[in-house]
């Protein structure tokens, strides 16, 4: 997950912004007093990201959510992607025959050079396969390479569904909707289409048999959800902030506003929860001492859900304190940290889930708690 920088410019008429007039039923989602586990694009820690077969390990290791990024086909599909640009997460530079699709893009940021999602149907898109996105960090998921193919929306429910009559429990979907408003900027709009998919496999209500959260960095996207689905939404955060210039455009005069107590109260008027980073909600060194994170207590006192992300096992993943093993090792940056302590610390605080790569250590932590 990344910042969006384009979420600012809507942020600020929230303090005009009236409560939803929709009556939303209180969700088992929101309901429930234990913590989640979401399965950040499945088990991807272990295997290539939002393929079948991760989101499949993901539910095998006890994850209570497996966790779909989605961006949208030439023809208006929902496929599983963390980007809309997939040269480095399928095998596209090796079709000869899309060779000419490589182009240079900017997609709410610096131009990059790859192919989009945008410009390819479903059916070429299903010709491709999918590829590990981190080999230097992650060489063990390579032997998985080109193995796997790209999932659809359908195809995902339809799975999620097979799987919780398997293992007897329901399995919920996080979704999270991927540049929105760039995509509406392309006539490719997210929000009415992916609510109509949702329609048609009889999953926009609480009472569905599959529990589904909706994720968004853009707070545009979710005000123009709000009234159109029971569903909670989750606004999602990144400590990082802006340009001065974009905040000082908004009245802003630190990024820290957005996430202070009265900016979590106005995101109660268009979300039921938040998704910070993990940085927002640990302790942060202040003067040589740390300083706790209110954001927790606080997201909590304005009726909010709190779900971070992310926790990955290895040492350059995790806070320094968390890191283990000798420094001066080659692979010490890949090698596995003390990630069960880290999310023990953090159900301690309170946090209502957590998003991992490694759904397997974090749910044994988890469970330790009941």
């Amino acid at each position: 997950m990344k910042i969006q920088i384009g979420l600012v410019f809507a942020f600020l008429s929230l303090t005009a912004c009236q409560p939803s007039s929709a009556q939303k039923a209180t969700s088992p989602q929101l309901s429930d007093t234990k913590p989640i586990v979401i399965a950040h694009r499945g088990a991807s820690g272990y295997r290539p990201e939002h393929t079948l077969e991760a989101y499949k390990l993901a539910i095998e290791q006890g994850a209570d959510f497996i966790e779909p990024d989605l961006v949208m086909t030439k023809d208006g599909h929902f496929i599983a992607r963390h980007e809309n640009e997939i040269g480095s997460t399928t095998n596209v530079a090796d079709h000869p025959e899309f060779a000419d699709r490589k182009t240079t893009k900017s997609v709410e940021g610096p131009s990059h050079e790859g192919w989009f999602s945008e410009d390819f149907t479903l059916a070429e898109l299903k010709t491709l396969r999918a590829k590990e996105r981190l080999p230097e960090f992650r060489p063990q998921n390579t032997a998985f390479d080109n193995k796997f193919d790209v999932p659809t929306l359908e195809d995902i429910i339809s799975f999620t569904r097979e799987q919780s009559k398997i293992h007897n429990r329901p399995i919920g979907l996080y979704i999270e909707l991927k540049h929105p408003a760039y995509f509406s900027s392309i006539d490719l709009a997210m929000e009415d289409a992916f609510l109509k998919v949702l329609e048609d496999f009889d999953l926009n209500t609480t009472q569905a048999d599959i529990p589904i959260f909706i994720q968004c960095f853009w707070p545009q996207s979710l005000m123009q959800m709000r009234d159109k689905t029971p569903l909670p939404l989750v606004f999602l955060i990144s400590s990082q902030s802006p340009p001065e210039s974009v905040l000082k455009a908004n009245g802003i005069s630190q990024w820290s506003e957005i996430y202070s107590l009265e900016g979590l109260k106005r995101m109660r008027k268009f979300a039921d929860g938040v998704g910070p980073s993990l940085d927002l909600v640990l302790p942060k060194m202040v003067d040589g001492e740390h300083t706790p994170s209110t954001l927790i207590e606080d997201a909590h006192q304005a009726g909010l859900k709190v779900h971070a992300w992310t926790l990955r096992a290895e040492n350059m993943a995790l806070p320094e304190a968390y890191r283990t093993g000798n420094t001066d090792q080659a692979d010490y940056a890949i090698q596995r940290g003390d990630i069960e302590k880290l999310a023990r610390d953090l159900f301690d605080a309170g946090i209502d889930g957590l998003f991992t790569d490694n759904p397997d250590l974090v749910v044994k932590v988890k469970n330790e708690l009941n």
